[in-house]
């Protein structure tokens, strides 16, 4: 492979323009990110009244030290639980995120029970089945750690209710498949919640402080007018030995954790030997240069190579069909020492880069090799030319490759995302195993400009026929409105509150997460699983 000689002069104005500016969007989304461990840390003294440890307390004792834990949707909810952005906390109410426990690769889905005592929050729903989702195509063990309020009831929406039941489906269908689940009750798992313990192969419980029952002392005296306490009712003793829901009873929240770490690793599955045995060549060029290679206006051109030689072992990578389609890169290279094929975009796609990405992903499927996607496109050509070359036809080859392919793949949103472009790139809506954005990334069907202009054509065209005109006050109104709407839409964090990605990272971080991407999944494709017809049933 060759060795990518970079051409950026980082000590230049115009580097360190682009850096100022990716430093200030990092600082942003840090901010933001950060209010949700900070709200919840308000109820630390509360916590440790009761001999509680915090939810980030927990997760970081259940993890093993110094391994890496790759957090997902850290940003879900933002702006939903107020419209008022400044006083918002993302994270939906939930930390999730994969890492080591035990020597093993887990998924992992913490209450965060110091924000409302764990009550569901806005996207919540949305964070917990995405979360699954990626657990169980990547095959990873779920370890919950259940304290929840359940269902916030003045906020009730019948469609969370209708839907929430997915949840319960994805539990039985993650044990069927043959991946354990095990759940750490710390506290409150009640109503529909407490299928949320049932459907789990492996329970832990702490006495005086697990409470799971259908109905809690308050409901349960509405219902059918019997009085009981919550430990009678569903306490970690009453579980443990006379129901059976429970199978371990632990004294506080440390030692259920040390339980936990003792079930995982009694299931005695290896990490498959994807760690690289050779040594592997670093980048040939520092990991803090990428917060300087994309412009602010996206607009401008970009070199993706130049991201690329960032990124993979040794700066060295091998370009596929160079000449042909040469604005639509395919590029083959080692990422931690693992075999990849990179796909990206030095500008729009066209006719000839739709054919080619096409055959590169069909050979890469052949050869069993992963794929990134490094996304900054505008969308595909448009005009007459593009139309008579059959840019519809080469770009319908295109995307039926990205959502056949048979290999794992990642998508990375670097800058733009507009248009058709963002599915042919693989596009959350094409199921990519992992999707990350960098926080300067934009996604929209079309830039904000273009949308005003386009409205403003059509209106215009409708005036005509009536024999009227737009007044040139209500033309600039109309896109200002227009522009305003599209560019709060395609903001990186606005996106990432919706749950459109997986969360946003560090530019300087992409090496590390893209390689925790690729082992996740070649576990998951090594490993095989011991499928049954049912999941797990509790005696």
């Amino acid at each position: 492979m060759g060795r990518f000689i970079s051409t950026i002069d980082v000590d230049g104005a115009a580097f360190a323009g682009h850096a100022a500016a990716m430093r200030a969007l990092v600082e942003r989304w840090r901010a933001v990110e950060a209010r949700a461990a900070e709200a919840s840390n308000k109820a630390r003294a509360r916590f440790a009244a009761r001999g509680q440890l915090l939810p980030r307390e927990r997760v970081a004792l259940l993890l093993d030290p110094a391994t890496p834990f790759l957090p997902l949707g850290n940003l879900a909810g933002y702006g939903h639980d107020t419209h008022d952005l400044a006083r918002s906390v993302p994270g939906a109410g939930i930390i999730a995120g994969i890492g080591m426990v035990s020597g093993q690769r887990v998924m992992i889905s913490a209450s965060d029970s110091g924000i409302d005592a764990g009550a569901l929050q806005p996207m919540g729903l949305d964070k917990q089945l995405r979360v699954q989702a990626i657990a169980l195509e990547n095959k990873l063990p779920l370890v919950q750690l259940v304290e929840s309020a359940g269902a916030n009831l003045m906020r009730y929406r019948v469609g969370d209710f209708i839907r929430g039941g997915a949840l319960f489906r994805n539990l039985a269908l993650h044990s069927a498949a043959g991946l354990p689940v095990i759940t750490v009750t710390h506290g409150s798992s009640t109503a529909g919640g407490a299928y949320q313990t049932g459907l789990s192969d492996f329970i832990v419980m702490v006495r005086g402080r697990t409470r799971a029952f259908l109905a809690g002392p308050p409901l349960l005296k509405a219902a059918t007018g019997e009085i009981a306490t919550e430990e009678e009712l569903g306490g970690a003793e009453m579980h443990t030995s006379i129901s059976g829901l429970g199978d371990y009873l632990a004294e506080d929240d440390r030692h259920a954790i040390g339980l936990a770490r003792e079930i995982i690793a009694s299931l005695g599955w290896s990490r498959h030997g994807t760690e690289a045995s050779e040594a592997i060549a670093a980048p040939l060029y520092e990991a803090e240069e990428l917060v300087g290679l994309m412009p602010a206006d996206l607009r401008q051109p970009v070199d993706m190579r130049e991201i690329v030689a960032r990124i993979v072992d040794g700066s060295e990578f091998l370009e596929f069909s160079a000449r042909y389609g040469p604005a639509t890169l395919c590029l083959s290279a080692r990422l931690g020492g693992m075999g990849v094929g990179l796909i990206s975009n030095n500008g729009p796609l066209d006719p000839a880069g739709a054919n080619k990405v096409t055959h590169f992903i069909q050979a890469c499927c052949q050869s069993g090799t992963p794929l990134i996607y490094l996304q900054n496109t505008t969308g595909f050509f448009v005009g007459r030319a593009f139309e008579e070359a059959g840019m519809i036809k080469h770009g319908s080859k295109m995307i039926q490759a990205v959502a056949s392919a048979s290999v794992p793949q990642i998508t990375l949103h670097c800058g733009a995302s507009y248009g058709a472009g963002n599915y042919a790139m693989a596009g959350r809506g094409f199921g990519p195993r992992f999707a990350f954005s960098w926080p300067n990334a934009r996604t929209a069907v079309m830039g904000g400009e273009q949308a005003a202009e386009t409205m403003a054509i059509v209106q215009e065209a409708a005036l005509e026929k009536r024999g009227q005109s737009l007044d040139p006050a209500q033309r600039a109104a109309m896109k200002a409105q227009i522009i305003a709407l599209f560019e709060s839409q395609s903001d990186a964090l606005f996106l990432s509150a919706e749950g459109l990605d997986d969360g946003i990272i560090d530019p300087r971080d992409t090496r590390a997460v893209l390689i925790e991407c690729l082992r996740i999944c070649a576990e998951g494709e090594a490993r095989s699983l011991r499928n049954m017809q049912f999941s797990v049933a509790r005696p």
